[in-house]
């Protein structure tokens, strides 16, 4: 919980009257590597604090193939934003790429927190945006660019993540087959 806390007042102080509130509100959650922390298909009713480990967003194509949107890493929530907020049917999974320790927390109960303690609210809200804004800059990143140069780009923007995910996963996040990749990788040595 400390990680969790330790976040929060990154962003703004927090007392430890408020931490120890805030902490009554999440739940620990461990996950395999592999495993699904949310499947598309349902409404997503929580959200995830990833301690330790790595998630991604992830989605099925028509073709049936895994598609990789973004990958969330230690100290980021994570959830299905769309279908947390307007309680819609998500057509996104979440799942662990290894090992993950997350702290979890409903919708209800954070609406309960942001009663509780109405900061939370502009503070929780403030830390989504500023995500989606550093998606959409990863995103331009690697608009226009070649295969070669997209991995090239993967490696700066986010090398904390590159080593840490099955293959497979980066070559659907770059939209290149693992072949490829494992390609690129060797010239790239």
């Amino acid at each position: 919980m400390e990680t969790l806390i330790a976040f929060f007042r990154s962003f703004k102080t927090i007392s430890d009257d408020e931490a120890e509130i805030i902490a009554t509100y999440f739940q620990d959650k461990d996950f395999k590597e592999g495993e699904y922390v949310f499947s598309e298909g349902r409404v997503c009713k929580t959200l995830f604090f990833i301690v330790k480990g790595i998630l991604r967003i992830v989605s099925t194509n028509q073709k049936g193939t895994d598609v990789t949107y973004y990958f969330v890493d230690d100290k980021q929530f994570c959830t299905i934003l769309q279908s947390f907020n307007e309680e819609t049917i998500a057509s996104e999974g979440i799942q662990a790429c290894c090992d993950t320790h997350v702290l979890a927390i409903s919708k209800k109960n954070l609406l309960g927190l942001y009663q509780k303690l109405p900061f939370m609210t502009d503070l929780v809200n403030g830390i989504h945006q500023q995500r989606m804004l550093e998606k959409i800059r990863l995103k331009n990143a690697y608009s226009g660019q070649d295969a070669v140069e997209r991995y090239q780009v993967f490696l700066s923007e986010q090398p904390q993540i590159a080593y840490r995910v099955p293959l497979n996963y980066i070559a659907s996040y770059l939209n290149v087959t693992p072949q490829s990749l494992s390609r690129i990788r060797r010239k790239l040595a």
